[in-house]
């Protein structure tokens, strides 16, 4: 008898219900993934040291297994990457929870000051490419689908020597080729030497944003064979300079063009609304997204651009700083958003915590969309100054139907360890269906996250090949099983995630059908379909 009650409750935990608890366990280290930061700490805290740390996930040898790139720092005024532990890291998946060192031999170690990163396939080749954001010195490298990048920065009409922090691959105007929007923070003096602290007590700080001047955003058109235009200004893009910080791209309309959403740091955030036309119209303020319901500008960090509650528009989350709470914006469907940190109750939650990262995946795979942030404040001496912390643990929010409990003690005791965490992206890494994470930190060792969560949850990843659209089909909504998501690369902060789109549904409850909006129009029905696998779907001609 004391057995069947074992198996009995086993079984209940297993086929838990919405809300049920995630777990992870870090297996950085016996992975091989073996990657640190290295932001060159000054004395005289140059306000680059810690901004850095964009990563992207990606398949960057077409195996079928997603692999990891982590940018990196460089040394002095002069910002070069004049040792090996400057260098920007590419590890292979080599399957089984083993990545492999490669960034030598795919001639992706850089150069300059790494920001963010930015996955695509921007020439339709079948290979994945990949954006560098730098502070000043921005690098785009073509994959050439035998393990090697080229540098084609140049060639390719990119020149970007501003202070950028992330990039985002979208197709803004439809025409099926991926176009390229950067976000850069502030005017950057290498030699500056203000000091902000406290002189008495000989301390000296991050001096906050509102002593930089702020940079307009860059957009630039993929023109074919390789080669872009800057359509900064005639686009409208550059009239509007801020902070900017993160970017995150989303349709919140409907029309069938891709918006662009870009937080700032103790500015207004951006709502760029596409128009059509090749033009963008900022409309943050009127739309409900520049501001929270206090009026307040936050020191805005990452966002993800997804539903959350499963009502097919996608809504926005944010991460920011202690005593700001992490904004979520609801998209109403009219064209306008809603402040519901405190509806969603992350607001109460998360009002002593600071973030970087953030990402909305089905964790549990019981048809609700879950919250990971990559936790850290920005000042390293903060315990001086305010009642926080420096280094913090990540956190999860796990979603009961559109309201959000805490579940980060429930993750497991790795997941309790604080470090100076940064970038923040997403993938399944072993095939097993459910998303795992890979965070990294400042000065301290990268964390690779596996979902060990135990549920009997169905799942469905689906691949995406354009035709008419642009090959990765960024862009495209899809639907399965109640639940909606989008094809988009960019996530967590300055970061980025190519792997596909992921659903999670309660067992049985898949829907037999996927229906799919590509970009630029025409809606797709793909029939018998299965769960638990990894589908790849061609875009009817």
């Amino acid at each position: 008898m004391h057995r069947l009650l074992l198996v009995f409750f086993a079984a209940l935990l297993v086929a838990a219900g919405p809300g049920a608890a995630v777990r992870f366990r870090n297996v950085a280290g016996a992975a091989g993934l073996r990657f640190t930061i290295d932001n060159d700490p000054t004395p005289g805290k140059r306000m680059i040291e810690t901004m850095a740390g964009g990563l992207a996930v990606f398949d960057y040898n077409n195996d079928g297994r997603p692999d990891i790139f982590f940018t990196n720092g460089a040394a002095g005024l002069a910002m070069n990457k004049d040792a090996p532990k400057y260098w920007n890291r590419l590890f292979r998946n080599d399957g089984n929870w083993k990545f492999t060192d490669v960034t030598a031999e795919a001639g992706v170690a850089g150069k300059g000051y790494g920001m963010g990163a930015a996955a695509a396939d921007f020439d339709n080749d079948g290979n994945v490419d990949l954006f560098v954001a730098n502070v000043g010195g921005s690098t785009l490298y073509r994959n050439l689908g035998n393990g090697k990048f080229q540098d084609v920065t140049a060639a390719a009409g990119i020149r970007d020597d501003l202070w950028a922090v992330a990039a985002v691959w979208f197709d803004y105007d439809n025409d099926g080729l991926l176009d390229l929007w950067v976000t850069h923070y502030a005017k950057w003096p290498a030699a500056m030497d203000r000091f902000c602290g406290d002189r008495e007590k000989g301390v000296r700080v991050y001096c906050h944003p509102k002593y930089f001047q702020g940079l307009p955003n860059s957009l630039y058109h993929n023109l074919g064979n390789g080669k872009f235009e800057d359509v900064s200004v005639k686009s409208g893009v550059a009239q509007h300079p801020m902070r900017g910080m993160g970017v995150a791209i989303g349709d919140y309309d409907g029309d069938g063009f891709m918006d662009v959403f870009v937080t700032n740091d103790n500015a207004p955030n951006c709502l760029f609304r596409n128009l059509g036309n090749g033009k963008f119209e900022e409309v943050g303020l009127v739309a409900g997204v520049a501001l929270m319901d206090s009026g307040k500008p936050v020191a805005s960090m990452g966002a993800d651009f997804r539903d959350y509650d499963n009502d097919g528009w996608p809504d926005l989350f944010l991460a920011d700083l202690f005593n700001e709470t992490f904004p979520v914006f609801r998209n109403t469907g009219k064209g306008d958003f809603r402040d519901a940190g405190y509806a969603t109750r992350i607001g109460p939650r998360s009002a002593k915590m600071s973030g970087w990262g953030v990402g909305l995946f089905d964790f549990n795979l019981d048809g609700w969309k879950d919250l990971f942030y990559s936790r850290a404040h920005v000042n390293d001496l903060v315990e001086q100054f305010e009642p926080t912390r420096y280094r913090q643990p990540n956190a999860i929010f796990i979603n009961e139907k559109g309201i959000f409990r805490d579940g980060s003690a429930e993750a497991g005791p790795d997941f309790q360890v604080p470090r100076s965490h940064r970038g923040l992206a997403f993938a399944d890494f072993n095939g097993d269906g459910k998303i795992d994470a890979v965070v990294s930190a400042l000065m301290e060792p990268a964390e690779l996250w596996e979902n060990i969560t135990e549920t009997d949850g169905d799942w469905l990843i689906v691949k995406l090949q354009g035709v008419r659209a642009n090959r990765d089909g960024i862009g495209a909504r899809l639907k399965w099983g109640g639940q909606w998501n989008v094809m988009t690369t960019s996530i967590g902060y300055a970061s980025s995630g190519h792997f596909g789109v992921h659903f999670g549904v309660p067992k049985g409850q898949g829907a037999d059908t996927l229906e799919i909006w590509w970009p630029g129009g025409g809606k797709q029905l793909v029939t018998g379909v299965k769960p638990r696998q990894v589908l790849v779907v061609r875009q009817a001609p």
